[in-house]
């Protein structure tokens, strides 16, 4: 692609991606085109909504059920004291059309379950896990495994976060089961109940931001393979590599 298939707002727009040896032109062409997938359009999903409306993103569908509350508000970004009771998806729509309105944005309210997340998947070249809860995590990578499309999977709770990429285009590369198994019996733990620091989850959304961008630009290596956890009382990063189990009930003989 060359100089002449942006306009010359867009080159202006998007120069400081443009500067960059790894982007350039044709990096900046692939956002363009590209469409990103979010679940979720709190904590992490504002930076995520943000960034990749920022970056240009040609199309970002974004799912959330849910509305926009006060209590919201001390960390979801996207959202403001003016859209209060409205639609998450609606507020971040706003947001990003504000900042960049050439990006397309679909927003959905509405719960996806597994059906739907089967045909909205499909449809995506990235699809980033913002939700909140483990069930929606373990139908979104269902849906990413069944597709071969890379999931961008962020957490973060207290002071505690964590990100990977779950990418099987590669075969010897984890889903997220093959870490979380669907059938695991664990305590889910809500912002609700547990509280959550503010600036955590704009750190994780951030980076799951990046992470998607590298994917849809093709360049750098991604977190496939790789769990990196935060803990924001000390600022300090663990890394685990993880494997692939061949005995996943998701994504064994599935690729």
């Amino acid at each position: 692609m060359s100089h002449a298939d942006l306009s010359d707002a867009q080159l202006l727009r998007y120069s400081r991606h443009i500067l960059l040896d790894e982007i350039g032109v044709e990096g900046q062409a692939r956002f363009l085109a590209g469409h990103a997938l979010v679940i979720g359009a709190g904590g992490l999903g504002s930076p995520v909504a943000l960034y990749l409306g920022t970056a240009g993103v040609g199309t970002i569908t974004i799912v959330d059920h849910d509305t926009v509350e006060l209590t919201n508000l001390q960390r979801q970004i996207v959202h403001t004291m003016a859209r209060v009771g409205e639609p998450k998806v609606a507020s971040a729509a706003q947001a990003i059309a504000a900042i960049n309105p050439e990006v397309r944005v679909v927003a959905l309210q509405e719960r996806a379950d597994a059906k739907r997340l089967d045909e909205l998947v499909a449809a995506a070249d990235v699809v980033l896990d913002c939700s909140d809860n483990f069930a929606t995590r373990q139908a979104v990578n269902a849906a990413c495994v069944a597709h071969a499309k890379p999931l961008v999977s962020g957490a973060a709770i207290g002071f505690d976060g964590q990100i990977s990429v779950y990418d099987v285009r590669e075969a010897a590369n984890p889903c997220y089961a093959c870490l979380f198994p669907p059938d695991a019996a664990f305590e889910e733990v809500r912002c609700a109940t547990m509280g959550v620091f503010a600036p955590l989850v704009g750190i994780i959304g951030t980076m799951q931001a990046a992470e998607a961008l590298k994917l849809l630009a093709g360049i750098g290596s991604s977190l496939a393979g790789r769990l990196q956890m935060l803990d924001a009382r000390t600022m300090e990063w663990n890394e685990i590599r993880m494997q692939r189990a061949s005995d996943c009930p998701v994504c064994a003989g599935r690729r």
